[in-house]
C-alpha cells in the first residue's frame, strides 16, 4: 500500500499573522515539502492543477519534473490533471515526456476540477463536463496505446495519422487514476478502462465514499478486469497533528475557519464528526485511517492534505515528519494484517512492466 501527501497549491493568508506568501514562496515551499516527503519515506507526492487565484498550481508537469530531479524514490503524481480543459494530446505528450524524465516514477489523476468559470477560458462549456471527460479519456487511452491514431469526436478537431511522442516508456503507459468526489459517471469510467479510482472524500461522510467505491468495484468486476476486491482504490484525507488533541484543535481552528475550501461553513467540530478530517494526535490519525478499510475494503493508496489554508512552511514540514515517523510505519504494518494475497499493491511502473502491461493492454 502507498502513502503520501497531496497539495492544491493555494496561496492563502495566514490568519494568525495576516500575511500571505508570495507566489514564489508558495511554489518553492511545495518543492521543499515534496523533498521532505521523499526524505521521510513517503511513497507519493501529488500536485493539483488550477488556473485561477488563489492557486499557483497551473503547470504540474513542470513542478513534478523539478521535484523528480531532486528526489530519489518518491512517486510523482497529480491531485488533478484537468481532463476537461486540457487537450488530451497535450496530456499524452507532456506526461509521456515526464514518464521518461522520471524513469517511470510518476502517474496521474484525471479530474474535472470544481471551478466552472475556468471552462470558457479554454473554450469549453461547463455544462458538457461529463461528456468532455468521457471523450477525452477515450482519446488519451488511444494515444498511449496506438502508434498511429485516426480519431474524430465532438469537442476537438479530428486526428488523422497522428502519433503522440514520445511513446510510453518500456511500452507501458503511465498509470491513470480517476479522481471524483460525487460523480458516478467517473467511477464507472475508471472501471471500464481498468484504471484506478481515487475518492477524495474530504467533504463527504464515509457512507457517501463507501457507495462510490462500491459502485466502482462492481463495475470493475463487470468489465472483466478482476474481482471487485482487486479494483485499484485510493483515498484522500486531511490531517493536522500535535502530541495533544486539544493543542491540535486550538492551533488549526483559525486556519480551518478561513480556508478556501472549508471556511465560513460548518464548524471544525462538525467537519471532524461528519467527514474524515482528523485534527488531533498521530494515534487518532492512525485509528481514523485504519477505520476506512471497514467501509471501502483493502485499498492501494492513501494521500493526506497537509499544506492547505495558509499554514506556515515550518508547520507543514512538521506534519510531514510526523506522518513519516509516527503514522505511516504503523499504517503499513496494520494494513498488511489480513490483506488477501490477491489484492494488488499500489501501482508502480516497474511492477506494471513486470506484469506485461503493454501498450496494447
Amino acid at each position: 500500500m502507498q502513502f503520501g501527501i497531496f497539495s492544491v497549491g493555494d496561496v492563502t493568508v495566514d490568519p494568525t499573522t495576516g500575511r500571505a506568501p508570495t507566489e514564489h514562496e508558495r511554489i518553492t515551499a511545495q518543492i521543499a515539502i515534496a523533498k521532505r516527503a521523499d526524505e521521510v519515506g513517503l511513497d507519493v507526492v501529488a500536485f493539483g492543477q488550477h488556473h485561477n487565484p488563489p492557486f499557483v498550481a497551473s503547470s504540474p508537469t513542470t513542478t513534478m519534473a523539478f521535484v523528480a530531479a531532486q528526489t530519489s524514490r518518491i512517486i510523482l503524481s497529480t491531485a488533478t490533471t484537468l481532463i476537461t480543459t486540457t487537450d488530451p494530446v497535450r496530456i499524452a505528450e507532456d506526461y509521456g515526456t515526464l514518464q521518461h524524465l522520471t524513469n517511470g516514477r510518476m502517474d496521474l489523476m484525471l479530474g474535472r476540477g470544481n471551478t466552472g468559470p475556468v471552462y470558457p477560458w479554454f473554450g469549453k462549456d461547463p455544462r458538457q463536463a461529463v461528456p468532455l471527460t468521457i471523450e477525452n479519456v477515450g482519446l488519451l487511452h488511444r494515444l498511449w496505446r496506438e502508434d498511429v491514431v485516426d480519431w474524430e469526436g465532438h469537442f476537438r478537431t479530428p486526428l488523422r495519422g497522428f502519433t503522440a511522442t514520445p511513446r510510453p516508456l518500456d511500452g507501458v503507459p503511465p498509470f491513470i487514476w480517476h479522481g471524483s468526489i460525487r460523480t458516478p459517471e467517473v467511477a464507472r469510467l475508471a472501471a471500464a478502462y481498468g484504471d484506478g479510482f481515487f475518492a477524495n472524500h474530504i467533504f463527504w461522510p464515509p457512507s457517501h465514499t463507501a457507495r462510490m467505491v462500491r459502485m466502482y468495484r462492481e463495475a470493475y468486476e463487470a468489465a472483466g478486469h478482476g474481482g471487485a476486491h482487486q479494483a485499484i482504490v485510493g483515498l484522500g484525507g486531511h490531517v493536522f497533528m500535535r502530541p495533544r488533541s486539544q493543542d491540535a484543535i486550538r492551533e488549526f481552528r483559525p486556519y480551518f475557519d478561513n480556508a478556501p475550501v472549508y471556511g465560513h461553513g460548518p464548524s471544525l467540530e462538525d467537519f471532524m464528526r461528519d467527514t474524515p478530517l482528523t485534527v488531533g494526535t498521530p494515534e487518532e490519525v492512525i485509528e481514523r485511517t485504519l477505520a476506512s478499510r471497514d467501509y471501502v475494503g483493502d485499498y492501494q493508496r492513501q494521500l493526506f492534505l497537509v499544506d492547505h489554508a495558509g499554514l506556515p512552511l515550518e508547520v507543514v514540514l512538521e506534519q510531514v515528519d510526523m506522518l513519516g515517523e509516527l503514522v505511516v510505519p504503523v499504517l503499513r504494518r496494520e494494513f498488511a494484517i489480513g490483506r488477501p494475497a490477491d489484492v494488488p499493491d499500489g501501482p508502480t511502473h516497474a511492477a506494471r512492466v513486470a506484469e506485461g502491461a503493454t501498450v496494447t493492454a
